[in-house]
């Protein structure tokens, strides 16, 4: 089975045009597409249209979760409606299941937050805000464990913005891991035995990881992977992972 990625594609209003010829072929390359988030600038319906335009009849299922610069203009519902409507999938704290080759694909999905790392994270205590934000990441990291007990697949795939490791985090400065992910994410990862984890969101990051439990983590913001989408091929008990930027 073999998965196509990117994330952090970060499509203007004037982007239009941009990745459509590169997709064209991606039905000869990939059974599915999954979007990594931050898939706008500042998360406008004008930027939601040219994603929406650039990633519809590709050929292949759409599969995506929102990132923080699609929240940016609190328009993310309607962000999420209008790329319902052209054909993509969007899960935030869901899931969806895709057959390929008499195979079954799960994908199970949220935009994730930060708080940190093992040993240096947020807690959910003191001001209201900092609550807030911590609770934030539980309730996401929840959501993403319900999402996941949903699926009974060959192949299980988790899809988030945040990271949920700090392997693939290095290259960027440590101040601002907390803001890049949380362990929080990672444990449902473990938890349900995923095939393989995918996020974007640390541009200066690295592009593999694993998390504690030995489950593959892979970076796919576009400027780590340095092209339109990066490949995975899996086979189901996770015999094999190979990946190639395309």
């Amino acid at each position: 089975m073999r998965i196509a990625a990117v994330g952090d594609v970060h499509l203007g209003a004037e982007s239009s045009g941009q990745l459509r010829p590169v997709l064209r072929e991606l039905p000869m390359r990939a059974d599915v597409l999954l979007l990594a988030g931050d898939l706008t600038r500042h998360g406008t319906l004008d930027e939601a249209r040219v994603v929406a335009t650039e990633f519809t009849d590709l050929g292949v299922p759409v599969i995506a979760v929102l990132g923080n610069h699609d929240h940016h203009s609190d328009a993310q519902d309607d962000i999420t409606a209008l790329l319902t409507d052209y054909g993509i999938t969007v899960l935030e704290g869901s899931s969806t299941t895709v057959s390929v080759d008499g195979r079954t694909l799960g994908v199970a999905g949220t935009k994730g937050f930060g708080g940190g790392f093992a040993g240096k994270c947020a807690s959910v205590f003191g001001e209201r805000v900092m609550r807030e934000f911590a609770c934030h990441t539980v309730m996401l990291a929840d959501s993403l464990r319900a999402a996941l007990a949903e699926l009974d697949t060959d192949i299980t795939v988790v899809l988030t913005h945040y990271s949920p490791v700090s392997d693939t985090l290095h290259g960027e400065p440590r101040e601002i891991y907390p803001f890049l992910g949380s362990y929080l994410l990672g444990e449902p990862i473990d938890e349900f035995g995923a095939d393989l984890a995918l996020h974007g969101h640390a541009h200066a990051g690295t592009e593999r990881g694993t998390t504690p439990g030995g489950i593959r983590v892979r970076n796919v913001a576009e400027p780590v992977i340095r092209a339109a989408y990066a490949i995975y091929e899996l086979e189901p008990a996770r015999q094999r992972v190979v990946s190639a930027p395309t």
